[in-house]
């Protein structure tokens, strides 16, 4: 595969200015960080506050008013696997040369929030806004017991491999950041190959510089 040379331009992408995650590396920024990394591409980052990421100049770049977004000349993208793909498609290292095997690389971003994101955010958003619902206990179990299912279902396809097919790819990359909403909710720790999966992603030096640089941001709000 061809990918083009680096265009003279830096991409810019948005983030929260006071991450709601803690500086836990959950935003969904961190999957653009960690991708730039990856391929060695340098980027700018504009923080935006909540009230900011709903006014006209935001929402010309993104319709839903989220992060993050992405800007390079011309170019805007929002969603955040949109991004990765197009980050992976114009550099070497995220996907594969071989055909098939960047369309199964491919087919794994898809999987990773399509598959395993909608019951895991599940959980969040229940433990984070329907706690006091008298309901609550039952849509807990509900939601566990589909995230349980996939876990399940992806912990038989990981087996002993250090990766989803082969070398790390950009499906990788998207599927442990998934998982890694799932530290400590006790669900990830029944699945061993999993957290062994989770804890190699980040191990990636890539990953940590992208860490950093999305918790200096949330250590700086913090003491403004």
């Amino acid at each position: 595969m061809t990918y083009a040379a680096n265009p003279p331009m830096t991409p810019t992408i948005t983030a929260f200015e006071r991450s709601p995650d803690g500086g836990k590396g959950l935003a969904r920024d961190m999957r653009v960080r960690w991708a730039l990394e990856e391929v060695g591409r340098a980027y700018d980052v504009r923080l935006l506050s909540f009230k900011a990421m709903k006014e006209s100049a935001h929402l010309a770049l993104h319709p839903f008013g989220q992060i993050p977004t992405y800007e390079e000349g011309d170019l805007v993208l929002f969603e955040s696997g949109a991004i990765v793909l197009h980050i992976a498609e114009r550099h070497a290292g995220l996907l594969p040369d071989d055909a098939n095997a960047r369309a199964r690389a491919i087919t794994w971003m898809f999987a990773a929030l399509s598959t395993m994101e909608p019951p895991i955010f599940d959980l969040t958003i229940a433990r984070l806004l329907e706690r006091d619902e008298p309901w609550y206990e039952q849509r807990l179990h509900v939601v566990e017991e589909r995230i349980r299912k996939r876990l399940g279902e992806l912990s038989g396809r990981v087996g002993d491999a250090d990766w989803l097919d082969g070398e790390f790819s950009a499906g990788d990359l998207l599927m442990v950041t998934v998982l890694l909403r799932l530290k400590g909710a006790g669900l990830l720790d029944q699945y061993p190959n999993l957290s062994a999966y989770v804890a190699r992603g980040e191990a990636r030096p890539a990953y940590k510089r992208a860490f950093d640089a999305q918790l200096a941001v949330f250590a700086a709000a913090s003491t403004s």
